[in-house]
């Protein structure tokens, strides 16, 4: 008997704080809103689909939105409400399976080769999750499902919204090979550019290439590339997936060109990731800062000390260090940190006691 197929489905809810605000506010359904701030420094953070027809899209500015929809409304986050939600969905995959891995507040893999209802059929699952999703919340759902991470999260995207695809283990072939690079999970804008210079457009290129070309190409993540090509993602759903990082950012009101202005955020921003870094329970070594400039250029700059970063000094330090790393060239509207690296909780550390 060969190898049991694993049975992996990848659920991503829709539009999700865009479709809570409408579900919450019928007054907003079938209008186009955009959740964010509308000020010129706001920031899309979802766009509900009569939104998307006119190219609004999440983390866009959005003095660029309102120009694109001029009838856009713009709606305030609640991310209490958005948090809430998600747990009721959370509550109903495992009514399935314990094999759930979270990716963010409204999107999981779910292993359900061995599921607690005892159904022959993923698609079977997936259709029941999604009306479950639907009976309890209000809300749609999209849900992919194939034979391992990779292919389940291109399957979710494909008949969105409120979709249901299936890529059966017989067409794994055909499906990546007809498959445009670009709509990899993986491969983002500046990678995607990169392999069409290299005469990579689909699947079916990707997969003539050798491991040795793409690592060449790529470095580490050419291996992940020659692996999805031949639609290899032995990845498990990891029900215990652990944090790799905390960040926090600062959009400024107007842009800051004076250095000195700058530092006096940089003190805010280190204050609210340290009170995010306590919250999380997260511990690591390594600071990032992120600097957005007026035009959305953006730098990163990283140090990794030899010591947990869970003290105010320590971090600003570090992170005025890493500032003056990177060079003012024009007017910044962002500035960002993160704290990565998760230290070996095996191994003993300084640690520093707050009493």
């Amino acid at each position: 008997m060969g190898e049991e197929k694993r049975k992996i489905i990848h659920v991503d809810m829709d539009a999700f704080f865009a479709s809570v605000e409408q579900m919450d506010n019928p007054e907003l359904r079938n209008k186009p809103i955009a959740v964010g701030g509308s000020g010129d420094r706001g920031v899309v953070a979802a766009a509900s689909y009569e939104a998307r027809k006119f190219g609004v899209r999440s983390a866009m500015p959005s003095s660029i939105a309102k120009k694109r929809c001029p009838n856009l409304i713009f709606v305030k986050g609640r991310h209490d409400r958005y948090k809430e939600v998600s747990k009721q969905i959370m509550r109903i995959f495992y009514e399935f399976t314990d094999l759930v891995e979270p990716l963010s507040i409204d999107e999981a893999f779910l292993d359900v080769t061995h599921n607690k209802k005892n159904l022959p059929s993923a698609s079977l699952i997936a259709k029941e999750i999604k009306e479950r999703i639907k009976e309890v919340t209000g809300l749609t759902a999209s849900a992919g499902i194939s034979v391992n991470k990779f292919l389940a999260k291109i399957a979710s995207d494909y008949k969105k919204p409120d979709g249901l695809f299936v890529i059966p283990p017989k067409e794994v072939e055909q499906f990546i090979e007809q498959l445009a690079i670009d709509k990899f999970f993986g491969v983002g804008k500046v990678t995607a550019d990169k392999m069409h210079r290299l005469g990579i457009f689909h699947g079916k290129d990707l997969k003539q290439r050798s491991l040795a070309e793409l690592t060449r190409a790529f470095g580490k993540a050419g291996v992940y590339y020659f692996q999805i090509a031949q639609g290899v993602d032995d990845r498990p759903v990891n029900p215990n997936r652990i944090r790799k990082s905390v960040s926090t950012e600062h959009t400024f009101l107007t842009d800051l060109s004076d250095r000195e202005l700058i530092k006096k955020d940089l003190l805010a921003t280190a204050e609210d990731l340290l009170r995010r870094l306590k919250k999380s329970g997260f511990r690591g070594k390594t600071l990032s800062i992120k600097v957005k400039y007026s035009n959305f250029e953006q730098v990163t700059r990283s140090k990794t000390v030899l010591t947990e970063l869970n003290q105010l000094d320590q971090i600003l330090s570090l992170a005025n260090e890493l500032l003056n790393q990177v060079e003012l060239k024009e007017s910044i509207r962002l500035l960002g940190l993160t704290v990565s690296n998760q230290i070996n909780l095996s191994e003993p550390q300084q640690l520093t006691l707050d009493f």
